[in-house]
């Protein structure tokens, strides 16, 4: 095939797009599904086929379009107009409407600040493509990224790119990820694998899941890349069984690449050939770990291992493996086409390009956002975010799931970068960011990550499996105010221990959100110790028990 073959392939499917002058995308990711957006999707087919629009209009699903509160979702012509909570009674009027002015009860203003502050990278297609067709992909430029990468570089030259574009790991840790591809490929193995880590196990966090519902392909195609660049010729996705939608759109895109010599053997008539099957984990958190995830899939129990060495030398059964999560691969297909500079250009000094995040809590805005590393955690929380619900006041956001912590508000103008985010006592983690108000309990949410952590961990290290009980047993006592300050100094003194003895990170980071509550709001706990009160209001203060003589 050569690349003008392959261009004319991209050419004819943007052209049938074209064909039609109207598109209707409706959201069928799973928050909107979960609000009926399938009705929604098939009252449009059948209200152009009655209003005989079927020439000149195409109905389509589309992954999620951010503002998931506000579903369901119908986007117009790629975006020209955004219409929120739309129901099957509207339908015809939207219709009707198509080639006239928007429906200005369903519309979303496009200067919105969710939107305005928002960029997009690794969610470039989401909203704009139909999960389920090849051909949508193919017509936004899909696999041309690895079509260029196969014919017109050498695997150094791809690694040398993704160096220079300052990509850090989106799974948590944020280790570059040119450095981790550079090491895989210098490894000795017979044979390397490459694995994707869809194994999003934080409370409040939906991004992998909404990417690989939303844009599978990109995944698939950045695997396929790295696999190209490491010398890998299997490739794994490991995700977890509580995503049917997810696991249903990849397995077909899957057998939609396959057939189409997009995966497979002799990718694109070239020498390189790459499979990819899936994995389905059982919902343990702690496979998340590197070596937990890789004993789950040879088929052994998911538990960690120490390290070094490390999977990029010795991994799956015994080979060289690259494990990175979903959102650093959909982020390798737009900086090959792109180049590294464009990528290098977004961001702060050490913290490049964007971050996904999935925004929860006690904000009007709840969704799927996209945004520069750098911009303030008031941007997101006020701008993007449309500040706090009931004109409630804002306590804290929590980010980086049960491994992170409670940032304060006197952060909110603080940069979201790794860097930034370590300085306050948090991690970036995945991407799960949880805005908490004034009727939030810091003691009760210390509690609830902490009682995480403890029903997580895999028990194989003991400051892990009896550390975290320990701290729930005393966190619970705090909260029920019938504990001291000497169980204070010593809850404290257990997070150190945790912190540099256990095995894994799901131990080394379990006290992130119980360090952080106790050096930012402190108060709350000497409330409840000393003046047996709950200062929220969320806690039940449990009177002492009185000692028999």
């Amino acid at each position: 095939m050569t690349p003008e073959e392959f261009k004319k392939i991209g050419d004819a499917h943007r052209k049938k797009r074209k064909d039609f002058p109207n598109n209707i995308n409706v959201c069928t990711a799973a928050g909107c599904v979960s609000l009926h957006s399938e009705k929604v999707k098939e009252a449009l087919e059948g209200e152009v086929k009655k209003q005989e629009k079927h020439k000149t209009c195409r109905v389509s699903g589309t992954g999620c379009l951010g503002p998931c509160a506000s579903g369901p979702l119908v986007s117009i012509n790629d975006g020209q107009a955004l219409y929120a909570g739309v129901t099957t009674d509207d339908v015809p009027e939207i219709v009707n409407n198509i080639d006239k002015n928007p429906v200005k009860r369903l519309v979303v203003p496009p200067d919105t600040p969710f939107f305005a502050h928002q960029k997009r990278v690794a969610l470039e297609h989401c909203g704009k493509t139909d999960p389920e067709s090849l051909n949508d992909y193919l017509a936004m430029d899909g696999y041309q990224a690895l079509y260029d990468t196969l014919t017109t570089m050498s695997p150094l030259e791809v690694i040398e790119v993704m160096v220079n574009s300052g990509l850090r790991g989106r799974g948590g840790g944020g280790y570059p990820a040119g450095l981790k591809w550079s090491t895989v490929e210098k490894a000795v193995g017979e044979k390397k694998y490459v694995v994707c880590n869809a194994d999003e196990g934080d409370p409040g966090a939906f991004m992998d899941r909404s990417m690989l519902e939303s844009d599978p392909h990109s995944v698939l195609e950045g695997m396929a890349v790295a696999a190209y660049a490491v010398g890998a010729s299997q490739g794994y996705v490991y995700i977890r069984g509580e995503y049917p939608l997810a696991i249903k759109r990849l397995r077909n895109a899957i057998r939609q690449a396959e057939k189409s010599n997009l995966l497979g053997k002799h990718i694109c008539e070239t020498p390189f050939s790459f499979d990819v099957d899936i994995r389905l984990g059982a919902g343990a958190f702690v496979c998340g770990e590197e070596t937990a995830l890789i004993a789950s899939i040879e088929g052994h129990r998911g538990i960690p291992r120490p390290r070094p060495p490390y999977p990029a030398e010795y991994g799956l059964w015994g080979c060289p493996t690259l494990i990175n999560n979903v959102e650093t691969f959909a982020n390798v297909t737009p900086i090959i086409r792109n180049g590294a500079d464009f990528f290098a250009g977004i961001g702060t000094e050490k913290s490049k390009g964007t971050k996904v995040f999935a925004l929860a809590g006690s904000i009007k805005n709840t969704g799927l956002i996209e945004v520069p590393m750098g911009i303030s955690l008031r941007e997101i929380v006020y701008d993007i975010g449309g500040g706090i619900i009931e004109g409630r006041k804002f306590k804290a956001v929590q980010t980086g799931g049960p491994s992170g912590g409670c940032i304060p508000e006197e952060y909110l103008d603080m940069p979201v970068d790794y860097e930034s985010l370590a300085k306050a006592g948090s991690i970036m983690g995945s991407g799960g960011m949880i805005v908490m108000d004034e009727t939030s309990c810091m003691v009760d949410v210390a509690k609830y990550f902490m009682d995480f952590c403890r029903t997580e961990s895999c028990g194989k290290c003991v400051p892990c499996r009896v550390g975290t009980a320990q701290m729930h047993n005393i966190l619970t006592n705090i909260s029920r105010g019938q504990a001291s300050m000497h169980e204070l100094q010593l809850l404290e003194e257990l997070c150190d221990v945790l912190k540099h003895t256990s095995l894994c990170g799901l131990g080394q980071t379990a006290a992130n959100p119980v360090l952080s509550t106790i050096r930012f709001f402190r108060d709350e706990y000497i409330a409840h110790i000393t003046h047996k009160t709950c200062p929220a209001g969320v806690c039940t203060i449990e009177p002492e028990k009185e000692t028999v003589s």
